[in-house]
C-alpha cells in the first residue's frame, strides 16, 4: 500500500514527490539504515583533532600504542578509547607481532587520510 503525503504539501511538492514514484519512491533513493550507520560512524570518527591526529601519524608511519602516545600526548585509556573508534569505523586496524599492536591505516583510511594529512 502506498504511502500518501501529508494533507498540507504545497501542490508544487506534491507533483515533484509523484514524479518520483510517491513517498515510497524517496525512500528507495535514500540510503538503508545499515549504510547511513556506517557512515555516521565514519564521520563521528573523523570529527575529533585527536583522531585526525592518530589517522596522520598512521599514514606517515605504522605505530605501536607507546609510539602513538609519545606523538599524540593523551594517557592509555584515552588513546585506548579513540583507538576503538578508529577501528570500528574501519579506519585502522592492528596486527599482533610478538608483544605489541602495530597500528595501520585500512584502504578507506588511506583514503581518507589522503584529503586530511596534507602538511602546508
Amino acid at each position: 500500500m502506498a504511502r500518501k503525503l501529508p494533507e498540507n504539501t504545497p501542490p508544487e511538492i506534491v507533483r515533484e514527490v509523484e514524479e518520483k514514484g510517491g513517498i515510497d519512491g524517496l525512500i528507495e533513493k535514500i540510503p538503508d539504515s545499515h549504510t547511513l550507520n556506517k557512515i555516521a560512524k565514519l564521520h563521528h570518527a573523523l570529527s575529533d583533532p585527536i583522531r585526525l591526529k592518530i589517522l596522520c601519524l598512521l599514514k606517515v608511519q605504522d605505530s605501536c600504542v607507546c609510539l602513538i602516545r609519545a606523538v599524540v600526548g593523551i594517557s592509555y585509556s584515552k588513546l585506548s578509547y579513540h583507538l576503538s573508534i578508529l577501528k570500528k569505523a574501519d579506519l585502522i586496524s592492528g596486527r599482533k607481532r610478538g608483544n605489541y599492536i602495530i597500528y595501520s591505516l585500512t584502504p578507506l583510511g588511506r583514503e581518507y587520510s589522503e584529503g586530511i594529512c596534507t602538511n602546508k
